[in-house]
């Protein structure tokens, strides 16, 4: 479980957010998070994942594929999670950040 500070920390980008669980996997659901300027489409649902997941440290999957005016290889699509499909591109971060600085991290990306 992320510790609630941090949580705290995240909820000033998105207040809708919900930690979740599957298969021992947490999950932290951004629920309509804005993305950076030049994004289409602007708002999403996004999925946070602390801890490793398909070879990354941690990964931000997004409820749909978005267009930004950096090109990305979305190497991961229709990923069930939670009974819904996500996607996410290939971006590694490093690691040892507060969860807040993981997500800025990896929208980071999207600029």
């Amino acid at each position: 479980m992320v510790d609630q500070r941090h949580l705290q920390e995240i909820r000033s980008l998105c207040p809708g957010l919900k930690q979740l669980t599957e298969g021992g996997v947490d999950y932290v659901l951004l629920p309509a998070l804005r993305l950076p300027d030049g994004c289409t489409p602007c708002v999403v649902d996004c999925l946070l994942v602390l801890g490793s997941r398909d070879g990354y440290d941690t990964r931000l999957y997004f409820s749909q594929v978005v267009t930004s005016p950096q090109g990305r290889n979305w190497n991961s699509q229709n990923i069930r999670i939670l009974e819904r499909n996500w996607f996410a591109y290939s971006w590694r971060i490093p690691t040892g950040l507060r969860p807040i600085e993981t997500l800025l991290a990896h929208l980071q990306a999207l600029r």
